[in-house]
């Protein structure tokens, strides 16, 4: 999948989210959203998904690289204990 089909789905799913909202919002008697409220939604659903995907794309990148092998090292010999009193 290219990176630009990717960004097409994330945008689908902003647009979405801050349709399906505003939608709720009016349903539930919020009255009409104004345009500093629809902009602050799309800000804060964009970022979510931004954040969102990059936390993702650094876990796998972490667990391609072998970062999570090389941090669990409990059992390991090399690993030294404190002497214990």
């Amino acid at each position: 999948m290219t990176p630009f089909r990717i960004f097409l789905i994330a945008a689908g799913v902003a647009v979405g989210s801050v349709v399906a909202i505003t939608l709720a919002w009016a349903a539930i008697g919020g009255g009409a959203m104004p345009i500093h409220g629809v902009v602050a939604l799309s800000l804060g659903v964009a970022g979510t998904i931004a954040l969102a995907w990059v936390l993702m794309a650094l876990a796998f990148k972490s667990d391609r690289d072998g970062w999570d092998d090389r941090a669990d090292r409990t059992g390991s010999a090399d690993v030294e204990t404190p002497d214990k009193p």
